[in-house]
């Protein structure tokens, strides 16, 4: 074989170049023989031979040999030895050219041939894309949608050139959303609809084509797909219902798309999904409280769902969850009254549906985003007085908000606990709630997060403990000098970097601290006057003014 095969590739030489189509012809079904034999061992012959920087010259329109010459390409192009020869033979130009043959043959081969070569290459793909091959691609699924093998390469080949974002763009550009969906409609087979979806997913990350797919009618085909698989006990069909709801909740994240499903409420789409909410299907309850969530992005949608009964549904769904409960469906109910209650007026409204009962179920656990999200729900439903004094002087929340404060491993956890902490103490106001976070150990928390890198956590820590220091000064004077707070305060006040709302709470709550005798003479060893004194010229007119009075104070006092 050996021996033939080397003569086949001589006489293939000489045949390329005199075009004789016959003998041309009986080479190149001699390679693809070989090829079909001991594929590695051929193309090696074949990259020894020089052969491949003739193959680029036979890749033309007219000649009959045209699709094989691409079918050995695409047999060669399997190894991935051979892909870097392939590219420096100039062998993609001439390949892309011929995407535009009406042969349905040469078609397929060539889009084979393509698609090996730059498996697994991002370079090579995006040279593609800037080729041009997407908007070929697809008007080819157009016009041969009845050719199972060349449609199939076509989603292989957009599944692939999907991944990288430069492609994005040129889909949205094209009419991809309306052919996917109409071959879509027409697919029978779940290993044909899971090879849509493979490009759908992608597809779908973009805003763009999130609408164009919405107006397409996908969603109509994934709502139905979920109608017929629900009950289904079969792996396939419990893993296509996984795919299309998750699908839908993805179509969901653009906000003209899900703007355009909420419909005001009334929408057929958004009833379908809050029926998924009550229903026993895990998958089902978690895709019903994900699209809530993302309906519930602008105020309209939160305060029309809230009136609408949408937090009862969402609290019987918690309820059904708290013993041994599903993580991820907790987290997604969370998740959806967590933004629900964003808007001024849905909170009353939901702390009087109980939802803040319903919420400190779920304190016991010890799963982070559960806890993460349970954490922001109660920070954004807090900023009424009598709220904050509920939960501020729950001893067992505050224990646990000052366990949750030393979660390093999670810095989203601990980040929302200190927050917390920091907006019972601000929204309430209370001597109450004071004490109880100082004798749970939360000062030195609230001490430490005024040095946050975020600007907003350092703020709200210095006006709680401003409100500490005027409201419990005596409580909490050990865990402040313990703290060390007055030599923070400092470092805050010296530092250039430090913003003028945190110059301006860091010297009121200076004066507040005043009032111990302990910390009085901290303040006075670290000498603050020459910090405070320079600070009466800052640029900005509330921490000069306020420098000005710390700097009476402190020398009334001294």
């Amino acid at each position: 074989m050996a021996d033939n095969l080397s003569d086949t590739l001589k006489k293939l030489k000489i045949t390329a170049v005199d075009r004789t189509e016959d003998s041309l012809e009986g080479c190149l079904d001699c390679l693809l023989q070989a090829l079909a034999q001991n594929n590695m061992e051929t193309s090696e012959k074949i990259q020894g031979s020089g052969i491949l920087q003739l193959f680029a010259s036979l890749l033309i329109p007219q000649s009959s040999c045209t699709a094989k010459v691409a079918n050995i390409i695409a047999e060669v192009a399997k190894n991935e030895f051979m892909r870097i020869p392939c590219v420096d033979a100039g062998l993609i130009s001439p390949l892309v050219q011929l995407l535009n043959s009406k042969d349905q043959e040469v078609l397929l081969q060539t889009g084979r041939a393509l698609g090996n070569i730059c498996y697994d290459s991002h370079s090579l793909q995006a040279q593609l894309i800037n080729m041009g091959v997407i908007p070929t691609l697809v008007k080819l699924l157009g016009i041969h949608c009845q050719n199972a093998a060349l449609t199939e390469m076509c989603l292989v080949a957009f599944g692939n050139l999907a991944e990288l974002e430069s492609s994005k763009e040129q889909f949205a550009s094209t009419n991809i959303a309306e052919e996917l969906v109409k071959l879509f409609k027409k697919q029978i087979e779940h290993d044909k609809r899971e090879m849509i979806f493979e490009v759908l997913a992608p597809l779908a990350e973009n805003d763009a084509i999130k609408l164009q797919l919405v107006e397409a009618g996908l969603v109509e085909c994934l709502l139905e797909i979920v109608q017929q698989k629900v009950d289904s006990d079969k792996e396939d069909d419990i893993a296509e219902l996984k795919t299309a709801s998750d699908l839908m909740v993805l179509l969901l994240l653009g906000d003209e798309s899900m703007q355009k499903l909420f419909e005001g409420g009334k929408g057929n789409v958004f009833q379908r999904v809050l029926s998924w909410i009550p229903s026993n299907n895990h998958q089902l309850q978690l895709a019903g409280a994900l699209a809530i969530a993302n309906f519930a992005r602008n105020d309209g949608n939160c305060i029309h769902m809230v009136d609408n009964g949408i937090v009862e549904k969402l609290m019987d769904l918690l309820d059904r969850h708290v013993e041994d409960g599903n993580v991820t469906v907790q987290h997604a109910a969370l998740s959806a009254l967590r933004n629900l209650a964003i808007p001024v007026v849905n909170k009353a409204k939901m702390l009087s549906a109980g939802v803040t009962e319903a919420v400190l179920k779920f304190l016991k656990s010890e799963m982070p985003p559960v806890q993460f999200k349970l954490l922001g729900t109660l920070r954004m439903l807090i900023d009424a007085q009598e709220a904050a004094e509920q939960l501020g002087k729950n001893v067992k929340l505050v224990e646990r908000l000052v366990e949750w404060c030393e979660a390093k491993d999670h810095a989203g956890v601990m980040g929302e606990s200190n927050r917390l902490l920091s907006a019972l103490i601000r929204h309430s106001k209370s001597k109450d709630v004071i004490k109880t976070i100082v004798q749970s150990g939360g000062v030195k928390h609230l001490v430490t997060m005024a040095t946050s890198e975020h600007v907003i956590m350092q703020n709200e820590a210095l006006v709680a403990l401003a409100l500490i220091a005027a409201l419990e000064l005596g409580t909490a004077e050990k865990d402040l000098e313990s703290a060390k707070l007055v030599q923070i305060l400092h470092r805050l006040l010296e530092d250039e970097r430090s913003a003028p709302e945190i110059k301006y709470n860091s010297m009121v709550l200076i004066c507040a601290l005043m009032g111990s005798e302990s910390l009085h003479k901290e303040v006075q060893d670290l000498a603050f006057l020459d910090v405070v004194s320079k600070l009466r010229s800052h640029e900005n007119k509330s921490v000069a003014q306020q420098a000005s009075l710390t700097e009476q104070r402190l020398t009334v006092d001294s």
